[in-house]
């Protein structure tokens, strides 16, 4: 028989997202009113483990949460405890943190602890498993790139707000004759772009999982010319490259678990559209609007069945394992699974068949 928990931890990790207030309500309401558990939210992410800041929840302390975008917990994508950035006479050094993690929970009476986060977070999470302490993941990322679960909260959200900036820009490019090209966030998967592209009707998608031709971009901006459409819509998700080239990085961030910023690629193929075709274009980055706002309803119920299940989790002993959308159902798969690889759109998908079949190019 399972030993009952009575104190619990949570935090949040990485970028933020909206539907992380959606999950936190639940994983304390849930933890309390279903299991009699105490609830220790840490703030920061695990920053907050490392410096032991750290507040005790109730259900009052989330009462209001669920429409709100960020977390009230505080979030961040540097500052792993395995490798925790500290500064010794004025220069970086990283130190492994975890035994003062470990002693903080131990200090605190923390049995098991709720880490709320993508693939950086969630493989932090893992290693923490391994050195014995009881944990239990929430896939969360805007990305849609972590493995083992149909789809991970905050994407849907993503998707609306770029459909939103989408819609929004074919007036203008219509009015001005001219090429809008929108880039969007995903990292190395091109989710967002190809989603959010469909449901904007763009002309033109690319993403990381197709190098693309730029010959073949500019030919399909001509050809719509030449039919008098005299506008067009190109949606580029950040990791897009073309076939010759690499990903554009913005900046690295030595500190994080994922130092490569990627950024720039929206200008790069604004220009060659121009030069190419002689389609005077523009160029917008959607950027953090898409991690900001209030959840969809998808992602508030989807965060809610999610934070539900990792209570239920925690109580029943299923450690070192994420909590995971499997349609219909949320079951649980090892840590293991869910951060081994990235998951990136299959070529031979029936989502890039379909807009390939509408006759949209994807480079």
């Amino acid at each position: 028989m399972v030993k009952p928990i009575k104190r619990i931890g949570v935090l949040t990790g990485g970028g933020d997202c909206p539907g992380l207030n959606a999950v936190i309500r639940a994983v304390v309401k849930s933890a309390i009113l279903e299991y009699n558990m105490e609830v220790i939210g840490f703030e920061d992410g695990f920053k907050g483990l490392v410096e032991n800041s750290f507040r005790p929840m109730d259900v009052s302390s989330v009462t209001g949460i669920l429409p709100k975008g960020g977390t009230i917990l505080g979030t961040t994508n540097r500052d792993n405890p395995f490798a925790y950035v500290t500064y010794l006479d004025g220069q970086m050094v990283k130190k492994n943190m975890s035994d003062q993690v470990i002693s903080n929970l131990d200090s605190l009476g923390i049995e098991a602890l709720v880490v709320i986060g993508g693939d950086g977070s969630l493989s932090i999470a893992h290693e923490f498993a391994r050195l014995g302490i009881n944990v239990v993941g929430v896939p969360k990322t805007i990305d849609n790139d972590l493995s083992a679960t149909d789809v991970t909260f905050g994407f849907n959200t993503a998707v609306a707000t770029a459909t939103d900036a989408i819609d929004k820009l074919h007036t203008t490019a219509e009015s001005h004759h001219r090429t809008m090209v929108l880039e969007v966030m995903g990292r190395y998967a091109g989710w967002i772009a190809l989603e959010s592209g469909l449901a904007g009707g763009a002309d033109v998608i690319l993403i990381p999982e197709i190098p693309y031709d730029i010959n073949k971009v500019a030919e399909k901006i001509t050809q719509r010319h030449d039919a008098g459409k005299k506008f067009s819509i190109v949606v580029v998700a950040e990791g897009a490259y073309p076939v010759d080239g690499e990903m554009v990085v913005k900046y690295t961030v030595a500190e994080s678990h994922d130092p490569i910023r990627l950024g720039g690629i929206g200008a790069k193929v604004g220009a060659d559209i121009e030069r190419l075709s002689g389609s005077e274009s523009r160029v917008t980055v959607l950027g953090h609007l898409q991690r900001g706002g209030s959840p969809t309803p998808f992602d508030r119920i989807l965060g809610t069945r999610f934070g539900v299940a990792a209570a239920k989790s925690v109580n029943e002993g299923l450690f070192d394992t994420m909590v995971s959308l499997q349609a219909p159902s949320i079951v649980n798969v090892p840590l293991k699974d869910a951060i081994h690889e990235l998951k990136r759109i299959p070529t031979d998908s029936d989502i890039l068949h379909a807009a390939r079949s509408i006759g949209i190019c994807l480079g």
